[in-house]
């Protein structure tokens, strides 16, 4: 192999390499998809067959990457003109006074529902190591100052849908037994749960229906079928989408909208368009 031949084999292998580093740092974070899918709920009344329910999770507002894809996206999903709207947690990164002020300024674009529009504080909602309590009630007061009614191990009824709301797992408040024990099953119910890994606590009372969380992002960075190296779960199978828990209950798992960390691949940041149905 002569010098001018080395040189041109090392440019190809160097451009190999390259490529998908500057892929997955400025390309794929910021390649929004919008998932299309069918949502069936028991007891659903006529009047919401047909209603559009959009799920954005984990926007993260912090330094890591430029929250301004957020309000981006957010102008995109208006275009939806969904019926409900709900944000399942980790509103912000690390909970220090400027993200929550960051957060304001992302939340005068949010998008809201026609008939409502609901939240859960995910992990990060609670500042470092999860147990500030102060910061999730000062993302709480500012969620519910912009539209979001937060719902805190309770329930609340809009239109015939009836939405269950947890705290999180990881949280000091994560308490959901008492709203579960209350919930009447002859309701259209849906559960929204930040970290899937609850599925698998015995809070449930026997509940059958639909479960929608975040948390994961998917594991940011994976090869499907051979490896998703990093998951901030216990169980290994809530990577994200649709997930039979073969109980009755099904769990939908958001990919997330922002990012904890710039880099995604075959990840993409995802809002979920649900159309509801009788189930």
């Amino acid at each position: 192999m002569n010098r001018k031949t080395f040189l041109k084999k090392l440019l190809q292998i160097s451009a190999i390499g390259v490529f998908p580093m500057l892929y997955s740092w400025q390309i794929e974070p910021f390649w929004l998809e919008f998932v299309e899918r069918k949502l069936p709920i028991i007891n659903l009344p006529k009047g919401l067959e047909g209603k559009v329910l959009m799920q954005l999770s984990d926007l993260h507002i912090g330094t890591r990457f430029d929250w301004n894809f957020i309000i981006d996206s957010f102008q995109k999903a208006k275009k939806y003109n969904p019926d409900f709207v709900v944000y399942t947690g980790d509103f912000v990164n690390h909970g220090i006074a400027q993200e929550r002020e960051d957060l304001k300024k992302v939340m005068k674009h949010a998008v809201l529902g026609n008939l409502g529009t609901f939240g859960i504080l995910g992990n990060h909602d609670y500042g470092v190591d999860w147990k500030e309590l102060d910061v999730a009630e000062n993302i709480t007061e500012t969620l519910e100052n912009f539209g979001v009614t937060m719902l805190r191990n309770e329930q609340k009824e809009s239109h015939g849908l009836n939405l269950i709301g947890f705290e999180d797992l990881w949280s000091p408040n994560f308490a959901p037994k008492k709203v579960m024990e209350n919930y009447d099953p002859s309701k259209a119910n849906l559960v929204l749960c930040h970290n899937p890994d609850a599925c698998d606590k015995d809070v449930w009372n026997n509940y059958q229906g639909w479960i929608l969380s975040g948390h994961t992002h998917g594991g940011q960075c994976r090869v499907p079928g051979v490896i998703t190296p990093l998951l901030p779960v216990k169980n290994r199978k809530y990577i994200s989408g649709e997930i039979d828990l073969e109980d009755g209950r099904m769990l939908y798992i958001n990919r997330a909208l922002g990012h904890s960390f710039q880099v995604r691949f075959m990840v993409r940041p995802e809002i979920t368009v649900f159309t509801l149905t009788q189930g």
